[in-house]
C-alpha cells in the first residue's frame, strides 16, 4: 500500500507510514502543515487505493455542527401527514477529510470530535452508526493562527498520531516538479 501512494504522493514517507499506521489501528490523525504539502492528495488516493468512500470538508468559522452530522428535514407524505426524514451529512463516510479543523468554532469542533470516538452520531431523539471502517484526518496549518479556534488538551487526544507534515527537499521538489508539468 505504501508503494501504491508513493506512486503518487513524493517524498513525505514518514507521514505516509504514520498515516498508514492509524488505519491499521482504527485510530484517527491530525496532519499539521502549511497549505500546499500534499495532504489532501495523500488522503484521496489513500482512499482509492483502500476502494473506500472519502469526503472532505473545509471547516470554516460558520460551519454549523449539523452541516457535518447531517439533519432532521420535515416532509409530508401523499396523505399529507407530516413525518421527519434523516438527511445524512458529510460525515457518513469511510476516510473524513477533516481540513483546517481549528477554523470552525468549538461547538462545530465537538460535534466531530465526539463522533470521532464514539463512531456514531445522535441527532433529536435518534442515533446513526457511521459505516465501517470510520477514520478522520484533519488538518491544521501551524503558522496561520488568525481567526482560528484552537483545539483543547482533551479533544487533541482523540487522534492517536499528531502528524508534522514538511516542505519537500530540494531533490523532491525538483522530482515533484518532472511529474506535473
Amino acid at each position: 500500500m505504501q508503494e501504491e501512494l508513493q506512486k503518487v504522493i513524493v517524498g513525505q514517507s514518514a507521514v505516509i507510514e504514520q498515516v498508514l499506521a492509524a488505519i491499521f489501528t482504527r485510530g484517527h490523525c491530525l496532519l499539521v502543515g502549511v497549505p500546499g504539502l500534499a495532504k489532501t492528495l495523500l488522503v484521496s488516493t489513500l482512499a482509492r487505493i483502500l476502494d473506500i468512500q472519502f469526503k472532505r470538508i473545509q471547516f470554516t468559522p460558520d460551519l454549523m455542527p449539523s452541516d457535518i452530522t447531517g439533519t432532521n428535514v420535515l416532509e409530508e407524505d401523499e396523505h399529507g401527514r407530516r413525518y421527519f426524514r434523516f438527511v445524512e451529512g458529510p460525515i457518513f463516510t469511510n476516510i473524513l477529510l477533516a481540513d483546517e479543523i481549528n477554523r470552525t468554532p468549538p461547538k462545530t469542533q465537538a460535534a466531530l470530535l465526539q463522533a470521532m470516538q464514539e463512531r456514531e452520531v445522535t441527532v433529536g431523539q435518534q442515533t446513526y452508526p457511521l459505516p465501517e471502517p470510520f477514520f478522520t484526518i484533519a488538518t491544521q496549518n501551524p503558522i496561520e493562527q488568525e481567526g482560528t479556534y484552537p483545539l483543547p488538551e482533551a479533544q487533541l487526544d482523540r487522534f492517536m498520531f499528531n502528524i508534522k507534515v514538511d516542505y519537500p527537499s530540494a531533490e523532491e521538489e525538483e522530482r515533484i516538479l518532472a511529474v506535473t508539468t
